[in-house]
């Protein structure tokens, strides 16, 4: 055969038109799946495979076949979806001969002639477009007395749009698959048709061994994704890898290349939901939850970033109109908090910034700007020093808890009397640049008159935060077990309310968040002996101190 072309190089069937005669042409993108019946021809019973189409165009003149292109190789499977595409230059006026050939890559050889042939099927890129749907269906052939199996043709016009997407998803705490191990997940998205089916247009790389995946960026024509229709559903499917092909459906989600388009913020998080484990299961909510991630940057209470907080996908991002993540977090949880402190002053830092005027790096700059005095009043003040922070320093790494914790166990430590109790509140997206001086720091603080209230922030990989809550493990470090559970952490998303109510998702959040606080005060009041005070004692009652 002759040097192939290549469908990157967007080979049209105008390439055997050298006059240049033809009216101008019609793009139309055609996707390709196949069903065998035998992975193998030449075997008796299915062997694994490493299916691949090839397109062939014949020449108007010659009569010629010429290699168009390929799809991808696809692993193991009998059902392969090929994600690659063919656009080709549609004439009506004119009969387009298409000629796919399918093949078993047994070799590491280019050469098609050292492949296993799998079949055959002659058609018309008319034949495709006008068929119910852009929908064609037919039986391979090529392989006497052998049933082979069929290859669909799904056709569409391409839209004009030349928009390029980037994305990222991660995912938090799907469903668990493999026997001795977790999952290995995958991505695959699609876009619905008119008739109500999907056509393939992206798979994502294996993420082997974890239930809270971060897949790799990925660029993507948006005209693939959605054919220029912002508004076009997109269904994503999450699977768990196989070796034998027979990959574990974990779950299914809808969204739109708008939705998508809208980056990372609080109601971009997608439920992974599987229809038969939720006909089974009364007490079924979903297999996982999928989102956009973070950039790896944290405050102590707030998140550093990287993006800039006036921009609108920034979790940061002051909307005039509605709280960010961030304070609907400090909202939900202060206010009810604050009740038992008596002077409402609140000390609150920032980490991970540098400071004006020098850029000098701070790991605990009070959010205020005052050094002597770090308080702020109420937590409409702590939003607004917030807020303003925002605005003055310069966000930058690495995120380092072990310095706040061990400042506030520091306070903690003057007073083991029982007559006050710390409650340190951190609000992050759950990358710890320190996790061996921070458990260290939880173990020491164990002891202490402290709470720890981390919320997770965002669809980040929270299993460094999981770690610390010692729900079911206790924390340790350097042979030493924590005294006491402390830390308590929440992802926020999971109490998100999709239909956008942020007073439903932060009474949500506080209730569960604050949920350990009274057993763990407990807990420390026990260790130490200390006693209930009578209830009609005029002695000033136990004072609950909040540091943000």
């Amino acid at each position: 055969t002759k040097q192939p072309l290549t469908i990157e190089m967007m080979a049209s069937i105008g390439e055997f038109d050298p006059l240049n005669t033809r009216v101008p042409a019609t793009k139309i993108e055609v996707t390709v799946s196949c069903r065998f019946f035998l992975f193998s021809p030449s075997a008796s019973s299915p062997s694994l495979s490493l299916p691949v189409v090839v397109l062939y165009l014949q020449a108007v003149g010659t009569k010629e076949w010429r290699e168009f292109g390929r799809t991808e190789v696809i692993d193991n499977t009998r059902n392969p979806d090929f994600v690659r595409k063919f656009v080709l230059d549609f004439f009506f006026e004119e009969k387009q001969n298409l000629r796919f050939d399918v093949y078993n890559v047994d070799s590491r050889s280019c050469n098609i002639s050292k492949y296993d042939f799998l079949g055959q099927t002659f058609c018309t890129l008319g034949e495709i477009i006008g068929s119910t749907g852009g929908r064609l269906e037919r039986t391979l052939s090529g392989i006497p007395g052998k049933k082979l199996g069929v290859i669909i043709f799904n056709a569409e016009e391409l839209s004009n749009c030349r928009d390029i997407a980037t994305m990222q998803l991660c995912a938090n705490k799907l469903d668990k698959k493999d026997f001795f191990g977790k999952s290995d997940p995958f991505l695959v998205f699609y876009r619905s048709n008119e008739d109500g089916t999907f056509t393939i247009c992206h798979k994502t790389e294996v993420i082997k061994n974890t239930l809270n995946p971060v897949w790799q960026p990925f660029t993507i024509p948006v005209r693939a994704l959605c054919n220029g229709d912002y508004d076009r559903t997109v269904k994503v499917d999450v699977y768990d890898w196989d070796r034998d092909g027979s990959h574990d459906f974990i779950g299914e989600f809808t969204t739109s290349y708008r939705e998508l388009s809208r980056g990372q913020n609080q109601f971009n998080v997608y439920e992974v939901l599987n229809p038969k484990k939720k006909g089974k299961k009364k007490k079924y909510i979903n297999s996982g939850t999928v989102s956009t991630p973070t950039s790896p940057m944290s405050y102590f209470l707030f998140i550093g970033i990287l993006s800039n907080p006036s921009q609108p996908t920034s979790l940061h991002y002051m909307s005039p109109y509605q709280m960010n993540a961030y304070a609907m977090a400090l909202k939900a949880v202060g206010e009810i908090i604050q009740d038992y402190d008596s002077d409402k002053l609140f000390p609150a830092y920032g980490f991970g910034a540098k400071l004006p005027p020098d850029g000098k790096i701070s790991h605990g700059f009070p959010l205020n700007s005052d050094a002597e005095n770090p308080n702020c009043v109420g937590i409409e003040g702590v939003l607004e020093a917030y807020f303003q922070s925002l605005r003055t320093v310069q966000l930058y790494g690495p995120t380092n808890f072990a310095p706040v914790i061990n400042k506030v166990a520091n306070c903690a430590a003057e007073i083991t009397d029982g007559s006050q109790y710390f409650v340190l509140l951190m609000i992050t997206d759950g990358v710890i640049s320190d996790m061996v001086q921070t458990k260290e720091a939880v173990v020491n603080a164990s002891g202490l008159p402290l709470s720890i209230i981390i919320v997770g922030v965002g669809p980040a990989e929270f299993d460094a935060m999981e770690e610390l809550d010692g729900d079911e493990v206790r924390v340790s470090s350097r042979g030493r077990l924590a005294e006491r559970d402390i830390v308590q952490f929440v992802p926020f998303r999971d109490y998100i309310d999709r239909s956008g109510n942020q007073v439903l998702s932060m009474a949500r959040l506080a209730k569960d968040v604050l949920a350990e606080i009274p057993d763990q005060l407990l807990s420390f009041m026990k260790s130490r002996g200390v006693e209930p005070r009578p209830a009609l004692s005029t002695s000033p009652l136990p004072e609950l101190h909040r540091h943000i």
